[in-house]
């Protein structure tokens, strides 16, 4: 079994091995800086992205970051928006030993962030901006997002468990040693006791940082993807 110090780097590493994922689907480094800003001029048909200026001051991407973005973006995306369906269809390029719908269900949903059911250009670089140059604090408060799946500002048990077992069935047939159909509820139970210091069942926001801090091995695995872009 793995210890409790793998199943809590692996729920981070996970949520940022994620966006580098989507990164490398829209093949950022190969793409040119030209005319992306008149690009940026969409049609009324289409969603119209906010201005660079204000996306960079939004974010810690500098402008040539943006226009690389976006241009790998719009490649992928005409529209400027991405579906649900399209993000399940990108991971499981990505995962094809496992089943990646759930997970990607769930990272939609914290890229999402107004929950219209698309994430615009501006969903994806925000997300993005926390993740590979947030502050430990910004990264974490993005990883409790994820795994408060209805959003009522506390961990359960149960959410717990949903995330870390959508993780194990999209790397599939990569978990060794395999896994037995308890384990995951078996670390969580380990986790989530390590979490929940005053015992009311839930974890709070303040909880999951102070642990995840007390965490060498979290630390570590949040410094892994810094300045890849």
């Amino acid at each position: 079994m793995w210890e409790t110090e793998g199943l809590q780097t692996l729920g981070i590493v996970v949520i940022v091995c994620a966006s580098l994922k989507l990164l490398h689907l829209l093949g950022l480094i190969s793409f040119s800086e030209d005319s992306v800003e008149d690009e940026l001029e969409l049609s009324a048909a289409r969603h119209r992205p906010e201005a660079l200026e204000q996306l960079e001051a939004q974010t810690r991407f500098s402008r040539k970051e943006l226009q690389i973005l976006y241009r790998g973006f719009k490649n992928e995306c005409p529209s400027g928006v991405v579906n649900e369906d399209t993000f399940k269809e990108i991971y499981s390029q990505f995962f094809p030993q496992g089943d990646a719908s759930t997970y990607a269900h769930f990272l939609f949903d914290a890229f999402d962030t107004d929950h219209n059911g698309s994430v615009s250009f501006e969903d994806f670089v925000m997300g993005l901006s926390i993740l590979l140059r947030g502050t430990v604090q910004e990264k974490l408060n993005w990883a409790f997002n994820l795994y408060d799946i209805n959003k009522d500002g506390y961990i359960t048990k149960e959410e717990m468990l949903d995330i870390i077992k959508s993780i194990y069935d999209m790397m599939g047939k990569c978990t060794y040693p395999t896994l037995k159909e308890e384990t995951p509820r078996q670390h969580v139970e380990i986790f989530f006791q390590k979490m929940d210091k005053n015992r009311d069942g839930v974890v709070t926001i303040d909880e999951f940082i102070d642990c995840c801090q007390n965490d060498e091995n979290i630390m570590k695995s949040m410094q892994l993807f810094e300045n890849v872009i």
